[in-house]
């Protein structure tokens, strides 16, 4: 069927885990007649969960595409992640939805998580409307939910729906819109007892909508009473322009509040020409200039990737939002990010993980393709003739990295090649070899995010791995001067080996590095023989001298030494060379260094004692708190080897509510005490490699 773009309604459901995203999903297909009963989290057979590791861990791990037709319109629903290692995948279903609805639990109110997420919405200038979910579970509180919005987002809201009752008493729903009382998906008028709440709730709805036009608020204000399309418009105009938030409320599982959910959506929230007005789509062209991408079937090809998934058997599956022009299947396109051209197959649907065929997807189609060879998530596909190009999808660095190694013996190749077509899937994975450590690296948002990615490995390619905290990249350095004699002399019968040098070592400011000094005069040592020195200073250092770690801020000048004219060679300075910083090290007080990060948490008001107390447990410090709505944001200066598995402690303190970032910020001194017992296990480790 097709659809005019003014009947298309392209909408991310966001929130934090466990906000009943998932199941409205189902709701909405199931009140749409999409689907023949609203699935179930826990028995893993909703729509847009299907992948093996989320029906395991009954959370939202990708996010996933579903459509239904409501009122002559169409929805174009993506059900978001809300756990905090998955947000970035969020991010990006934004950057090709038109508007948002935000997913609030009437049990926990605004999660820290959210937040992030409501700021990309704002970033891309989506409006959007607020769904308090979970009105039937016990400590249901609407009016705590909504405050938490308000404080937490800085916005007003507008309740268009009012809950009758809470838990075990949650009766149904009052539309402050229609003034009606929704039973079920039955309507009938307000009773008597819940009169003076619609009342309340429609006064408060009134007054909002008059706000929003200088002709309404004047007929507000003399008296007379709005119409319903004063009222639907001036609800719109407020959405649209965000003066104001839509609210609603509902139970999802017991399809209470959804319809009405469902017409907002359609009222209140831009199609894609609308969205073109209330916030333009930019790109550049063939000559670097910023132009305005409208919503015309008619106009050049704009297509932008928001996501891929990989599958060892169907190939790459690319996810596309049309924002102008017309992609018909079996076409050739242009990548313009990637400078290739590609071959269009078959064009679908999802629907979940079922596939429905398109033979065309015009302006503000959200779709998919198979076996795109060169082309990535964040790229742009267009016509080569009139190319275009979206600025580039950018997501958060990876949070936190292990070592992994293949269960069998052989595997390495297997690993690495299933890795990099995971690698396509998800770009907020990266993975490394340690050049240093020789470690593979494998690093993500956190430890479930990469235990997901290890169980995607093993049922998708056939692999295993075992996971290992990361090698700490600790490092050397001097505290004072100190000076000595490297001198190595061999006679074997025929020609040997001499070399003799003195070097003087000093410290140097932290993060300075290395650096090597010539004095020498009189030609004590030939200027042949000076980079060979030199080359065996680095070597030792390179390989550790006093705990086995690398060596660094520090200066070494070699100024005086002697040679034999026909024994001598660069070998044997590089050796003499090496023998001279070993000792000279050793009498320079030698001490380890650790790397140390800058992390900033944001977590709830009450969880900040638990908080402080845990970084000071971690060596960290706090270098600044500040508000941020509810929540506290604190900045502080933390070692590396105590944040390996930060993310799994912060969620236990709590409860998944709070978030952090971290980011390599400089090298410090490890306390002398702590410092022994690293030299001890690297000892330890040595031997047993040996």
């Amino acid at each position: 069927m097709s659809f005019d773009i003014g009947s298309i309604r392209n909408i991310a459901l966001i929130g934090g885990g466990r906000s009943g995203k998932t199941t409205l999903a189902d709701a909405m297909l199931f009140n749409a007649k999409a689907i023949d009963r609203i699935g179930k989290i826990d028995e893993g057979t909703t729509t847009t969960d299907y992948e093996p590791e989320e029906i395991g861990r009954t959370i939202s791990i990708s996010s996933a595409l579903a459509f239904c037709d409501w009122k002559g319109f169409r929805l174009n629903i993506i059900d978001t992640p809300g756990y905090i290692n998955f947000i970035e995948d969020s991010k990006a279903c934004l950057s090709v939805a038109d508007s948002a609805v935000v997913l609030v639990s009437a049990m926990t109110g605004v999660k820290a998580e959210t937040e992030q997420v409501w700021k990309a919405a704002d970033n891309y200038g989506l409006p959007r409307l607020v769904f308090v979910s979970k009105m039937d579970r016990e400590n249901a509180d609407f009016a705590k939910a909504v405050s938490s919005v308000e404080k937490s987002y800085g916005v007003s809201t507008v309740a268009l729906t009012v809950p009758a009752g809470s838990g075990a008493e949650f009766e149904g729903v009052i539309d402050a819109v229609n003034m009606k009382f929704i039973k079920g998906t039955a309507a009938s008028d307000i009773p008597d007892a819940l009169k003076p709440l619609a009342d309340e709730y429609r006064t408060k709805l009134i007054e909002k909508v008059a706000e929003t036009d200088d002709s309404l608020l004047e007929k507000y204000l003399e008296g007379e009473e709005l119409s319903s399309s004063d009222i639907n418009k001036g609800l719109k105009d407020g959405a649209l322009s965000r003066k104001f938030v839509p609210l609603l409320c509902g139970s999802s599982v017991s399809n209470i509040g959804i319809a009405q959910m469902l017409d907002s959506v359609l009222s209140c929230l831009p199609s894609p020409a609308e969205r073109d007005t209330v916030s333009p789509v930019k790109a550049k062209n063939a000559a670097g200039e910023d132009i305005i991408i409208k919503s015309d079937e008619n106009g050049p090809l704009a297509v932008r990737v928001f996501k891929t998934i990989a599958d060892p058997f169907a190939g790459k599956l690319t996810l596309f939002r049309v924002f102008s022009g017309s992609l018909k299947a079996d076409s050739n396109i242009y990548n313009t990010a990637r400078d290739v051209k590609e071959k269009l197959g078959n064009i679908f649907y999802l629907q979940g993980k079922a596939h429905h065929p398109a033979q065309k997807v015009g302006p503000g189609g959200i779709a998919a393709v198979a076996k795109l060879k060169g082309t990535l998530t964040g790229d742009t596909l267009c016509d080569a003739s009139k190319p275009v190009l979206f600025e580039p999808l950018r997501f958060s660095d990876p949070m936190i990295s292990y070592a992994i190694e293949p269960k069998s013996r052989g595997d390495e190749d297997k690993v690495s090649t299933g890795l990099q077509r995971l690698l396509e899937e998800d770009p907020t994975l990266k993975f490394t070899r340690d050049a240093e450590t020789k470690d593979m690296i494998l690093s993500g948002m956190g430890q479930v995010h990469l235990e997901v990615i290890l169980e995607k490995l093993k049922r998708k390619f056939g692999t295993e791995v075992i996971m290992k905290a990361p090698k700490i990249p600790y490092r050397e350095t001097i505290r004072a001067s100190a000076q000595s004699q490297g001198k190595y002399k061999k006679q074997s019968g025929g020609k040997g080996q001499f070399g003799d040098c003195w070097i003087r070592i000093e410290p140097l400011p932290r993060g300075t590095g290395f650096e090597f000094v010539n004095s020498i005069v009189g030609g004590a040592i030939p200027r042949s023989y000076i980079p060979a020195v030199e080359k065996g200073i680095i070597e030792a250092m390179s390989h550790g001298i006093y705990a086995g770690y690398p060596m660094v801020d520090l200066r070494a000048s070699v100024y005086d030494g002697s040679y034999h004219t026909v024994d001598s060679s660069e070998m044997a300075f590089k050796i003499a060379g090496s023998f001279a910083i070993k000792k000279a090290v050793s009498m320079a007080k030698p001490v380890l260094l650790e790397p140390i990060v800058r992390v900033e948490i944001t977590v709830p008001d009450e969880f900040m004692g638990s908080i402080m107390g845990d970084l000071n447990s971690r060596r960290g410090k706090v270098q600044g708190v500040e508000q941020s709505g509810d929540n506290q944001k604190v900045v502080a200066l933390v070692p590396m080897a105590e944040m390996l598995t930060y993310a799994n402690q912060l969620n236990a303190i709590t409860s998944s509510r709070g978030i952090y970032t971290m980011a390599a910020s400089h090298y410090e001194e490890v306390p002398a005490h702590i410092a022994q017992k690293i030299i001890d296990e690297r000892a330890k480790t040595g031997e047993e490699e040996e």
